[in-house]
């Protein structure tokens, strides 16, 4: 774990580690007072170094965060000097903090943010965004002289969550771990990339007002073989033969409802659409959108002797020469 992973709450706050709750309420007001977004409109400084002094203060001000906290300090301090021959976790209140990969997934699963630890060398699918979007004022510090905005600054929390095609379609039930709370989220039929789903009351706590903000899961589909989503559409390509486009056929496509007979016309164009009305994704305010199947003519790689016979018959007698008007074409 690398020495510039752990943030030194203390050192934020600008209290020794030994401080007491009084001394760390004083140094954060003082801060917060000082960096916070209505003091210092379009400051992206001012406004960064805000919400680490409130990260800050949300840790070390809980008695049992401010503990994990300074266990793990010490693993840190461990983990980048080597450990002592009584090995990993002798002193951390039998605590592993050899799961997280980096001192994010602690934090992150210390102040029940989205997702918590991600096993070694695996993928975390999930974002984290913290916002203080009051619109004016600074809640619940009226002894400052700022104006109350009754809820004060709210933080929220976004999390990307990844749904595949079937999950989306018909809805489904997730489960989520959020530090130690379970909470179970009922995502609704139709969801697709960019839906954002609002869970209230699930998001970060504000360490002045003690009041907690939203949860927006973001939905991304995950890919899949054969469907993809254009707008409210859902697309799909089906290979069909030169013969089948030049006489026309009837072929079977799949759609969520299970497969349809489908029409071809005579002389379709590779890239050329066909509407399926009513079998595409569901919409918001009930029905469904259409499923688009796109059309792409694909010639036989093998030829049984027959077929080369027969096909060479078509090109001597073939009338139709799809590159006439090529022969105008001049710069």
């Amino acid at each position: 774990m690398a020495a510039t992973d752990f943030k030194d709450y203390y050192a934020i706050l600008g209290v020794s580690k030994t401080a007491t709750p009084e001394e760390i309420k004083q140094a954060f007001r003082k801060l917060a007072r000082k960096y916070h977004p209505d003091v210092n409109p379009d400051n992206k400084q001012a406004e960064a170094r805000f919400k680490e002094v409130s990260e800050a203060y949300e840790v070390v001000s809980d008695a049992d965060k401010r503990k994990k906290y300074d266990q793990f300090g010490q693993y840190w301090k461990q983990a980048g000097e080597g450990f002592p021959s009584g090995g990993v976790g002798a002193d951390m209140g039998n605590f592993d903090f050899s799961q997280y990969g980096n001192f994010d997934e602690f934090i992150n699963e210390l102040l029940g943010r989205f997702g918590g630890a991600t096993p070694r060398g695996g993928r975390q699918n999930y974002s984290y965004r913290s916002s203080t979007g009051a619109p004016s004022g600074f809640g619940g510090f009226n002894d400052f002289g700022f104006q109350d905005a009754g809820a004060g600054a709210i933080q929220d929390s976004e999390a990307v969550i990844a749904l595949t095609f079937g999950e989306a379609f018909n809805g489904v039930q997730k489960r989520f771990s959020l530090g130690n709370e379970t909470i179970d989220v009922r995502i609704p039929s139709g969801s697709k990339t960019g839906t954002r789903l609002r869970v209230r009351g699930k998001g970060q706590i504000n360490p002045m007002t003690q009041q907690r903000g939203d949860l927006y899961l973001k939905v991304e589909l995950q890919p899949h073989s054969f469907f993809q989503m254009e707008g409210d559409n859902l697309v799909c390509e089906v290979a069909i033969t030169p013969d089948e486009a030049t006489l026309g056929a009837s072929i079977d496509v799949p759609t969520p409802d299970g497969s349809v007979n489908v029409k071809l016309p005579a002389g379709v164009r590779s890239g050329q659409s066909l509407r399926l009305r009513g079998k595409g994704w569901p919409l918001g305010k009930g029905g469904r959108g259409d499923q688009l199947v796109k059309v792409a003519i694909v010639p036989p790689k093998d030829l049984s002797q027959q077929e080369r016979e027969y096909y060479e018959k078509i090109r001597a007698i073939r009338t139709y020469n799809p590159r006439s008007h090529l022969q105008q074409v001049r710069l």
